[in-house]
């Protein structure tokens, strides 16, 4: 993949109760865009919370934006990173 970026769809649930919701969506989709890499973030329903897409240079690069700050984020409960293969 030399010269493009590997982009990635970042699949979140969070800690909380049901009232908590939108006020803790709202302050993580804020965190969550001025990360370098985030490029969109949106809540849903489901078994997931959140889905975040993310671009970065390096698998490394991206292993550190959901390790170092993804899931350092409170309320972050679960995390899994799918990566876009075509």
């Amino acid at each position: 993949m030399v010269g493009s970026l590997i982009k990635a769809f970042i699949l979140m649930t969070f800690v909380g109760g049901t009232g908590e919701h939108l006020d803790w969506f709202k302050q993580t989709k804020e965190k969550l865009l001025k990360c370098k890499g985030i490029t969109e973030v949106y809540g849903v329903f489901g078994r997931w919370d959140i889905i975040a897409v993310a671009e970065a240079e390096s698998v490394e690069e991206l292993r550190n934006l959901v390790t170092d700050k993804i899931r350092s984020m409170p309320g972050v409960q679960t995390s899994e990173t799918l990566l876009v293969i075509f």
